[in-house]
């Protein structure tokens, strides 16, 4: 059976905030119907990358066909360095995550960079039925926990990390997907994700986006802003949280390292 993602919504043609979310969502219930198939282990995660992928990439070319693409799954094709447009895809981030049903701690990112910097970008977290985005961003509560919350990975958390949890009075909440821990800081299920342990753009431009217009704070662990469509494409370190825990996080960092 061929999937068919259905008509995105007329905005999308002139608003990428729109398409962004229309683009995550669509390829999320794509994973979703490749994760209902009966696969299991290495053959549902490259059977979600690649059905997420391939379905990205037709629709960008379809909506978008002048702009350039750079996806995790793809070839890097230098020729996005003259681009004003490219949009920044993470087909599934979490693939680990996507392959252990029923798990919900992965997800799509869109991305779109423009002339020096993202303007739209959307996260879906399929198996929520949730797609965050730039076009109606997040609005982040009061946080309602007594103690500040660090997303951490669930199997490879930074070292340094418990060393700034303790210095912040902090609990480590462990996940999978590096957008989801991102995106939980919007959603008061965290109160920062810090990372140094190597990351691509395309695992944190989506969010990023994201995060900024719901008024976070990022930057890389030295403070200095996260830059996109950069001709070697290895971001390593991120910074998401909120802005008043910003100024202890990259004092402790200063002072101590990331090690």
């Amino acid at each position: 059976m061929t999937f068919d993602p259905g008509t995105p919504p007329a905005e999308a043609a002139t608003d990428d905030h729109v398409l962004a979310t229309w683009l995550a969502t669509v390829a999320g219930e794509r994973l979703l119907e490749v994760r209902g198939e009966g696969l299991e282990g290495r053959e549902l995660k490259d059977a979600g990358d690649r059905a997420a992928h391939e379905l990205l990439m037709a629709l960008l070319a379809e909506h978008r066909p002048a702009d350039a693409v750079l996806s995790e799954e793809g070839k890097d094709d230098k020729a996005r360095l003259a681009s004003s447009r490219v949009w920044i895809v993470d087909p599934l981030d979490g693939t680990r995550e996507f392959s252990e049903v029923p798990r919900d701690d992965w997800a799509v990112h869109v991305a779109l960079w423009q002339d020096g910097d993202l303007v739209a970008g959307a996260v879906a977290q399929p198996a929520l039925g949730e797609t965050f985005n730039t076009g109606t961003p997040p609005v982040v509560p009061p946080s309602t926990s007594e103690r500040p919350r660090i997303a951490v990975s669930r199997s490879r958390p930074p070292a340094f990390v418990n060393a700034l949890a303790e210095e912040l009075g902090a609990e480590l909440v462990p996940m999978g997907s590096a957008g989801v821990k991102m995106i939980s800081v919007t959603r008061d299920v965290t109160d920062a994700y810090v990372h140094a342990g190597g990351q691509y753009e395309w695992d944190s431009a989506a969010p990023v986006a994201v995060a900024r217009a719901a008024g976070l704070f990022t930057s890389r662990i030295d403070g200095s802003p996260l830059e996109y469509n950069q001709e070697d494409v290895y971001l390593p370190d991120v910074v998401v949280c909120r802005p008043e825990l910003a100024e202890r996080i990259l004092a402790f960092i200063a002072e101590h390292g990331a090690e």
